[in-house]
């Protein structure tokens, strides 16, 4: 290989990392492709669920020792650091919000166990994606089965909710189901923008 094809290939490998690392890319970027075609019609039967009117549910369940933050099928969300709380927009757009899809949800979400304070901002195609503590929520289209926590610390910026709102960062084992927590009661004091 002569050195001109040797730079181009280096140029093309940095810039294609860049973008991959904007929206939170694994270092396994070859597989994201065909991955994310499968569990895109799970999340999409979340957000069709949401679109015919009905109210998600945010709910809890443990992995790995900790608590986390679930929707009503046992699909984990997450926080994206680059989102800021209390912003109106999210950061995670383009190629990013295809591998990150929204929680979204017509309605304030059903509550069972999650006491952080639940909101929404608009997304570019005008749903309502759920906010907790002012952060928006996100999929992960990797997650394919409830409990599953394949998005934990991506890139060092996606990380799983606490049910208070707040981001656990350290290192969760995956799981293929996860045991639900039964709340005495839901909360849903707190709950702004719907």
């Amino acid at each position: 290989m002569n050195k001109r094809a040797a730079l181009l290939f280096a140029a093309l490998s940095a810039a294609s990392t860049l973008a991959l690392a904007g929206c939170g890319g694994s270092s396994g970027s070859s597989t994201s492709s065909t991955p994310a075609a499968a569990p895109s019609s799970s999340s999409s039967s979340s957000s069709s669920s949401s679109s015919s009117g009905e109210s998600e549910t945010l709910k809890t369940t443990t992995v790995a020792g900790k608590t986390i933050v679930v929707d009503g099928d046992g699909k984990t969300v997450y926080f994206y650091t680059r989102d800021n709380a209390g912003a109106t927009k999210s950061a995670c757009t383009g190629g990013c919000a295809t591998l990150w899809p929204a929680v979204t949800s017509d309605t304030a979400p059903k509550l069972q166990g999650v006491t952080g304070k639940i909101g929404s901002i608009t997304t570019a195609d005008g749903k309502q994606q759920v906010t907790i503590n002012g952060m928006p929520i996100y999929y992960y289209a990797k997650d394919t089965a409830p409990g599953q926590v394949n998005g934990q610390g991506v890139a060092g910026v996606w990380y799983v909710v606490a049910p208070d709102g707040s981001m656990i960062q350290g290192a969760l084992a995956a799981s293929t189901s996860g045991s639900s927590s039964s709340p005495s009661s839901s909360d849903s004091s707190g709950t702004s923008g719907y």
